[in-house]
C-alpha cells in the first residue's frame, strides 16, 4: 500500500497504510507528493498515522537485498525524507497506532510531537540486535529529540518500549487508547493552528541544522 490524503478541518492526515508501511521506492515517491500537496494547501498541520497493527516497520529490507547496488541512493532518499519532516513549516504530530521499528520510529521521532497506543504495539529500535550500526544522520536525528537518558536507553539496547513506557521516557508525549492516538495527535496541533510557515520552518531549520545536515550529505558523498 502508499500512503492516503485525508483532512480534519486544515490539519492533514498522511495515513502511511494498513501493511508494514515499510520505506519502498513507491512509498517514498507517494509520502513526498502528498506532503506537497499539503504545503500547496496551506494545511495547518500535519498528522502521520498507520493502521492498528504497524505505524512502520522502516526500511525495505527485501528491495534492499535485491538492489545492493543502489544501497547509497536508497539510504540518501530515506534520509532526505527524514530531514523533510523534521524541519516540515508547520506543527507535527506522529499518532502510533501500531509497531514502529528502525527507521519507522525514527520517521515518528522526527516529528515535533508523538501519540502512542497504550495498549499494544512497539518502539523500537532494534539495530544494535541486527547488527545494523546507525548513520550518522540517523544518530544525530535521534539525539537530537531524545534526553541522553532516553537515546542511551533505546539506542544501545534494543529495547522494545510500550506506550507508557515510551511516555515514562519521554520518547511520545502521550499514550492513549487505540481509537484515541490520532485524536490526542490532533489535540497537541490545534491551539498550534496559524504559525506561519516561513518563520516556524526558518526556527526548525535553526534548531536542527546539524541533524538535517548530517542526514542530507549522505547525497553528497
Amino acid at each position: 500500500m502508499t500512503p492516503t490524503l485525508d483532512w480534519d478541518d486544515k490539519i492533514a492526515v498522511l495515513r502511511l497504510g494498513e501493511d508494514e508501511n515499510r520505506f519502498s521506492m513507491r512509498f517514498l515517491d507517494a509520502f513526498n507528493h502528498h506532503l506537497d500537496e499539503i504545503e500547496g494547501a496551506g494545511a495547518q498541520g500535519l498528522i502521520t498515522t498507520g493502521g492498528p497493527k504497524f505505524y512502520s516497520n522502516g526500511l525495505d529490507l527485501d528491495w534492499l537485498a535485491a538492489h545492493g547496488d543502489q544501497m547509497q541512493e536508497y539510504v540518501a532518499r530515506v534520509q532526505a525524507m527524514l530531514a523533510r519532516v523534521l524541519t516540515f513549516p508547520m506543527p507535527t504530530a506522529a499518532a502510533i497506532t501500531g509497531h514502529a521499528f528502525g527507521a519507522g520510529a525514527m520517521l515518528a521521532i522526527a516529528h515535533d510531537f508523538r501519540t502512542m497506543r497504550a495498549d499494544r504495539g512497539y518502539f523500537c529500535f532494534p539495530e544494535v540486535d541486527i547488527r545494523i550500526p546507525f548513520t550518522d544522520g540517523m544518530a544525530a536525528l535521534i539525539q537530537a529529540k531524545l534526553t541522553p537518558q532516553a537515546a542511551v536507553a533505546s539506542m544501545t539496547t534494543g529495547r522494545r518500549f510500550g506506550g507508557g513506557d515510551a511516555a515514562g521516557l519521554g520518547i511520545v508525549d502521550a499514550a492513549a487508547a487505540e481509537d484515541l492516538v490520532v485524536a490526542a495527535a490532533t489535540d497537541l496541533l490545534r491551539p498550534l493552528a496559524g504559525k506561519d510557515p516561513g518563520t516556524l520552518g526558518a526556527i526548525k531549520r535553526t534548531m536542527f541544522g546539524t541533524p538535517a545536515r548530517a542526514l542530507t550529505s549522505v547525497a553528497a558523498d
